[in-house]
């Protein structure tokens, strides 16, 4: 049996998805099995995948029914004991799958694993920016939400599941269109503790054309059933009020007033700090401006993620 079940939702990549499975083929690592789930594809992107003739990939086509239900049928096709996803734009480092089974192999006892990560803006390749302190050269044992105020220390293409995390948590909720991965991740740090890897093993790459990362503000996780649970846990309690304002922000630029006060009446001012405050009050046209212009550093590499 494979150690790894490396799993690849496929929508219209044709552009991405021979680097993307290259990436994987080029592992230090060689023990794991890649399941390609292709999610009713309009392009070339079957036709781009077929021309790689190695038995460890499997292959799979349906109807298109979005991310979450294209990972939750990779999950249910998946041999291995650990589970790992990688989408069909992004891009592994060699030694990916070598330090996850380092990292496992040295601490049997941890369920969930992931590394840093890199951004390919098309400008600039940016190195993501993490609220962890770091004490360790190799990794870190870390609280999800304490360690994700700035980037989140798991992402769909650079973490590492025991399947047992899916059996106990459950898997993505289809019923969410946009956050999805966030309501997982906030489901998982509930539960488990993180062990974080330093070293940048993942890249995303940005996609213009991508539809996953066009953000429909109407569609996004509501977090209204943490609500019980986040009076009690204020780490958690912090962590959503930085994802209510961002989402906060998205909808007083899309005019959804409704949803705007939706996100911003459970969100404790006082903990966000003056700037966001501030923020919260600007004109939409203001908001675009200051949007376009620390877009623009960020891709300059100065600054991170927008009003994160």
């Amino acid at each position: 049996m494979a150690f790894f079940s490396i799993i690849i939702p496929l929508y219209n990549k044709e552009n991405f998805i021979q680097n993307t499975i290259q990436s994987i083929l080029n592992q230090t690592f060689q023990n794991f099995e890649i399941i390609v789930v292709n999610d009713g594809s309009t392009d070339k992107s079957e036709e781009k995948l077929l021309q790689f003739k190695d038995s460890r990939i499997h292959y799979f086509s349906k109807k298109n029914e979005g991310a979450s239900a294209t990972r939750n049928y990779g999950i249910e096709k998946a041999n291995s004991n650990f589970i790992t996803f990688l989408d069909a734009d992004d891009y592994w480092y060699p030694t990916f799958l070598e330090t996850m089974f380092t990292n496992i192999s040295k601490l049997p006892d941890q369920k969930v694993f992931s590394a840093a990560i890199e951004f390919d803006t098309s400008k600039k390749i940016i190195p993501a920016e993490y609220s962890i302190l770091k004490t360790n050269e190799e990794f870190e044992i870390i609280n999800y939400f304490k360690s994700s105020i700035k980037e989140s220390v798991l992402w769909t293409s650079s973490s590492v599941f025991h399947k047992s995390v899916f059996q106990e948590i459950g898997k993505f909720d289809t019923k969410i269109k946009s956050g999805e991965d966030t309501d997982l991740w906030i489901r998982i740090g509930l539960i488990y503790p993180i062990v974080f890897s330093w070293k940048i093993l993942a890249r995303y790459v940005y996609d213009s054309k991508s539809l996953s990362k066009i953000n429909n503000v109407k569609e996004n996780i509501d977090f209204s059933k943490f609500e019980e649970v986040e009076k009690t846990n204020l780490d958690l309690k912090y962590f959503l009020d930085l994802n209510r304002f961002s989402l906060t922000v998205k909808s007083k630029l899309a005019g959804e007033k409704q949803l705007f006060y939706n996100y911003y009446n459970p969100i404790d001012l006082k903990k966000i700090g003056w700037m966001k405050r501030t923020l919260l009050l600007l004109p939409a046209f203001a908001l675009r401006f200051l949007i376009s212009f620390k877009t623009f550093l960020a891709n300059l590499g100065i600054g991170s993620s927008v009003f994160k």
